[in-house]
């Protein structure tokens, strides 16, 4: 057990979550983008080298407060499909507490914002079952979206507590809202209930396609991106090198790209702009992320705070169904662009690959964790590995709470993570650990040094040693068939008792199998 020394016995703590940003989008991880706040939680706190998600959204968020594997909380999939699975119902099982659900029941005071993203019954309907929103899973108070398609400026579908606040007026935008609420909280907290403690979700949408910001936050970063991919890319990764983030042993992967001399004035133009719009979504993540920092100083909670940032997944290929590509509508409300691979790519670098895939590009994030008493090595970096799974963890040791067997009449299944208080106290004691991956057939297992890796249906293993390829180039498979099967054979049995099975990159109720006579997918 952990405790303050400062204010109450147990820590506040704050988890401000981002939507689909790469591992080096912020300055602390060497990117371009203006974001002071964020980098000032990294100059005074601990910045993670590798730490992991599940490759997308709606699994990392079941993940992070449960600390468990998604699949066995139902959430293998997405919160809005029921596949008829075990480990894909689209709705949060019983046999899982969350951490507001534990620090609620131990005296912590219970804040969200943003989106939750995490049951079946996402819409309101006054028929419909609320079981797993918010304020059934624990939080006292919350305003976002229960949904989780991105909102930027058309806000509907918003929700304060269990009820639909009537759509905003138009000129608010829905990052703001997500900061100025959890400020509102945090203020009210200090009024209401100053000797206790709180716990406080911030779950960004930001920066999340649709390309859509604010006009002053665009206009800074037009023109900056006319260098081209090829020269923001190779910039961040020798910001990354300069910093000791990456190793200068591992290659840069080739740009998934074209060349951008190639491009017309025009296109560059367009991409130009494109960029520019995903960087004011960050920078108004940041901005607000500020406003929540100085609500932490005015009620006098800053050093008794432990504030974790994370991304919930790389960047993404993906390109919209029904996208608007005019120069004039991209960033605004009629806009349903996205960044497509070219940037995405810069925004994933040095690393492979994209969301919804289990290479480093899908699954590393960066995290930082600020706490101004837990911290031993301030602004400085740890190379030991963490995962989603261990946030629950780490919350309870730090609080002192330990983790029942039973909430109310369910019993629970043991925690999948570790503490991370090791790493803020300056040890590396977990990099010797074993993390299991799967998201829509795309499957892998990092044991120690090694990682074996699937990409999906249509693909190949392919086994990487993270030590001295952790860009994944150099496939060594063939060198060591042997472990690479070692490897495999751990992933099934994880699989197996993790509700995994059946594998597939398309709606597995669509397939006329048994759910429950073993795996349908060729792992080969």
């Amino acid at each position: 057990m952990f405790f303050s020394s400062f204010g109450q016995s147990q820590p506040n703590i704050v988890i401000i979550m981002a939507d689909d940003m790469g591992y080096s989008d912020l300055g602390c991880y060497g990117g371009e983008i203006d974001t002071p706040h964020l980098d000032r939680l990294a100059a005074d706190g601990l910045r993670f080298k590798q730490f992991y998600t599940t490759s997308k959204c709606v699994p990392t968020r079941a993940s992070l407060l449960t600390g468990l594997y998604q699949h066995q909380v139902g959430m293998g999939w997405m919160e809005g499909a029921n596949m008829r699975f075990p480990g894909y119902v689209g709705d949060l099982y019983s046999n899982c507490a969350t951490i507001s659900q534990l620090l609620v029941r131990n005296g912590y005071r219970t804040y969200m914002t943003g989106k939750w993203h995490l049951t079946y019954y996402r819409y309101h309907d006054s028929e419909g079952p609320m079981h797993n929103w918010p304020k059934q899973r624990g939080f006292e108070k919350f305003y976002g979206t229960i949904h989780g398609s991105p909102v930027y400026f058309t806000l509907r579908g918003l929700t304060e507590g269990n009820h639909r606040v009537e759509d905003l007026s138009e000129g608010k935008y829905y990052t703001d809202i997500i900061s100025d609420e959890m400020v509102r909280y945090i203020r009210e907290h200090a009024e209401e209930s100053p000797e206790s403690s709180f716990f406080a979700y911030v779950a960004y949408t930001a920066p999340h396609f649709p390309l859509k910001a604010k006009t002053e936050d665009i206009e800074k970063y037009l023109g900056m991106y006319m260098s081209g991919w090829e020269a923001v890319r190779e910039t961040r990764h020798q910001r990354l090198l300069d910093m000791g983030i990456v190793d200068p042993e591992w290659p840069l992967p080739p740009q998934d790209a074209p060349d951008w001399n190639s491009l017309s004035q025009k296109e560059q133009r367009m991409w130009d702009k494109r960029m520019a719009i995903y960087a004011a979504q960050v920078d108004s993540m940041d901005q607000g992320v500020g406003r929540i920092l100085e609500a932490l100083e005015a009620t006098g909670q800053w050093e008794n705070t432990l504030i974790f940032f994370l991304s919930d997944n790389g960047n993404t290929d993906y390109i919209p169904d029904g996208m608007y590509t005019g120069f004039d509508v991209v960033g605004t409300d009629g806009s349903n662009d996205s960044l497509r691979a070219p940037w995405a790519n810069v925004s994933n670098t040095p690393f492979r690959r994209y969301k919804r895939q289990v290479h480093e590009g899908g699954i590393a994030a960066p995290l930082i964790v600020h706490w101004s008493e837990g911290v031993d090595n301030r602004g400085g970096l740890t190379n030991s590995v963490g995962h989603v799974i261990d946030i629950m963890p780490t919350v309870l040791e730090i609080s002192g709470i330990e983790y029942p067997g039973y909430l109310g009449d369910y019993p629970l299944l043991p925690l999948e993570g570790k503490s991370l208080l090791g790493a803020l106290k300056g040890e590396e004691s977990l990099n010797n650990r074993t993390l299991y991956y799967e998201h829509q057939g795309n499957w892998g297992i990092r044991h120690g040094d090694w990682m074996l890796v699937y990409y999906g249906i249509r693909g190949k293993r392919e086994l990487y040693n993270m030590v001295e390829d952790r860009t994944q180039l150099n496939d060594l498979i063939g060198a060591k068939p042997k472990l690479a099967e070692e490897l495999f054979t751990m992933w099934d049995v994880w699989a197996r008792r993790c509700n995994v099975y059946p594998l597939s990159n398309s709606k597995p109720w669509n397939r006329a199998q048994d759910p429950y006579k073993g795996n349908y997918m060729n792992l080969d």
